[in-house]
């Protein structure tokens, strides 16, 4: 019975300890997996207590035995002497050294260096060829001739509903056929294209009037978009300028160029897409990556009177070139120069003996060979 109340004497002063040491005692961090990390004191896995009659231990040696793991000069209460761990040596911190922070390596912001495009002069063969061409394009039976920009728009409703009409049909061209754009624009004139009653269609029906066009949901939006600024802004007109046409949304320079020289009889540049790309690059006639750098070169060196018309001409040509090779060839076995038009074409991608076999050609195009050797 008296060992049993030994050992309750013991508990009791153990938890009065432990109360005591948690109202002096600040938190300790101590890099060892196996202590627990709080405001109370620290024990480690292997640390055992032995506690001798409390009759034989003052209160600091008791409170001296619960700590057994070193205590930080300005972390230990008064009264309490810090004592060091067997498995430390005395040079080594206590202490977690905080982590150190990632860095984010941001690029250093380096000014975009402008490239400059070379400066071409004009091939030698270029007024032949070109001449060439508008004798194949007189019949003006390309689908740009029937559905194009030039030829779309309503002429009969007055000037500023024409011009607006215009930049419509440009928006609704790109990555779109030209049958497509003309059955939109149809629809669209049904519905009726002016700039106040595009405005009051909702989005949903204008995107149903173009659901055919490629990117019907994108020109929808940029449409609606544009069609505010011209209201607000033009008077239900649109800007004079390629620069500021190129200002609304969905426009680049390709079309702002056409709009203006369709809508306002001016050409401040040419209008490159990706027909005229191609073939220019073809003929060797540039040396660009994209339709912007054809475009600088071809201002370059072409006359600026052709600037007008260059668009219109090779755009119908490359279309006859690529879609409707047996018409085209034959054209070309009856035009002036029918030996230099097949070179033209075969350059082009066309394999003119090819398209004879298949044409039922063959006979006309060993006659033309024949008499132009």
């Amino acid at each position: 019975m008296a060992l049993i109340a030994v050992r309750k004497f013991q508990s009791r002063l153990l938890l009065s300890c432990f109360l005591s040491l948690v109202r002096q005692t600040k938190p300790l961090i101590i890099p060892t997996r196996s202590v627990f990390i709080s405001s109370m004191p620290v024990f480690t896995r292997r640390t055992k207590l032995s506690f001798e009659s409390s009759d034989q231990l003052s209160r600091s040696e008791k409170l001296h035995k619960l700590i057994p793991v070193a205590c930080s000069s300005s972390n230990a209460p008064d009264g309490i002497s810090s004592s060091k761990s067997p498995n430390k040596s005395p040079n080594e911190t206590l202490k977690t050294p905080p982590r150190s922070k990632k860095r984010k390596l941001t690029p250093k912001s380096t000014p975009r260096k402008t490239k400059t495009i070379p400066q071409r002069a004009a091939p030698k063969d270029w007024e032949s060829i070109y001449s060439l061409v508008e004798e194949l394009r007189k019949d003006r039976s390309a689908p740009v001739d029937d559905n194009g920009s030039e030829a779309l728009p309503q002429r009969d409703l007055g000037e500023k509903v024409f011009r607006f009409q215009v930049l419509i049909a440009l928006m609704l061209s790109s990555q779109t056929k030209d049958a497509v754009v003309g059955d939109a624009m149809r629809a669209l004139q049904a519905h009726g294209l002016t700039v106040d009653n595009i405005c009051q269609t909702p989005p949903e029906k204008l995107n149903e009037l173009i659901q055919k066009v490629g990117f019907h949901n994108n020109k929808t939006k940029y449409i609606k978009q544009a069609v505010e600024v011209l209201r607000v802004e033009f008077d239900c007109d649109i800007p004079p300028t390629a620069e500021e046409i190129m200002k609304l949304s969905g426009v680049g320079p390709k079309m702002a160029y056409i709009v203006e020289n369709v809508a306002w009889g001016k050409s401040s540049g040419i209008g490159v897409d990706t027909h005229i790309h191609r073939m220019f690059n073809e003929l060797k006639w540039v040396d660009s990556k994209n339709p912007e750098g054809t475009r600088l070169q071809l201002e370059s060196w072409l006359p600026k009177e052709k600037w007008s018309t260059v668009n219109y001409l090779w755009v119908g040509f490359g279309q006859e070139v690529q879609q409707f090779k047996p018409k085209m060839l034959e054209k070309v076995l009856l035009c002036s120069r029918p030996m230099e038009a097949l070179r033209l074409v075969k350059r082009l991608g066309l394999d003119y003996k090819k398209e004879a076999a298949k044409a039922g050609l063959e006979s006309k195009l060993e006659e033309v060979i024949n008499n132009n050797r």
